[in-house]
């Protein structure tokens, strides 16, 4: 099933979904370099940093609901890609609650603030997973003519379907 939302030929959500992913992440890591510092300036950086991973998330957000409402009803990738979302937001407003939290002083974070992103990191490791299993496992967002001898997705050229389609595995 190819997704819905695409630039240049390719899938957006997946392109949006670095932006989170990396961003959120380094928070709690300098969360934890503040934690064992006491260096204020850790627990500032790791504040914007999450204001900005949270906004790549809505806009990574909006474009996986696009591709999720193609998916056919009654179907595993359904299913997967709705926990996936639903996993999703969970990740995003507990980063939210936190970034809430630290309003106040930024530098100084309370324990709590830090323990939901930590929390947030682990339901977003899952999220990940699932998001894997609907590419990897179910094609969804794959194109249709994908093969290892397709062309690229900026020429004009139709893809060809080769002796081994994209659900063959390339591994011998």
């Amino acid at each position: 099933m190819e997704a819905k939302a695409k630039a240049a030929g390719h899938p957006i959500h997946p392109m949006l979904i670095v932006f989170p992913l990396g961003l959120l992440p380094v928070a709690a890591i300098f969360d934890i370099v503040y934690l064992s510092s006491k260096n204020g300036q850790w627990a500032i950086i790791s504040y914007w940093l999450i204001a900005a991973g949270v906004i790549g998330g809505l806009v990574a957000a909006v474009f996986g609901f696009i591709d999720w409402l193609a998916i056919a009803s009654g179907t595993r990738a359904k299913s997967i890609g709705l926990l996936h979302g639903i996993t999703n937001v969970i990740v995003v407003v507990l980063f939210i609650a936190s970034w809430l939290m630290r309003r106040p002083n930024p530098g100084t974070p309370e324990l709590l603030a830090i323990i939901l992103g930590f929390v947030a990191i682990g339901l977003a490791i899952i999220s990940g997973w699932l998001g894997g299993e609907l590419v990897y496992r179910l094609g969804v967002a794959v194109d249709d003519g994908a093969n290892l001898d397709a062309p690229s997705s900026l020429s004009d050229q139709e893809p060809k379907r080769s002796a081994r389609t994209s659900t063959q595995p390339i591994y011998r």
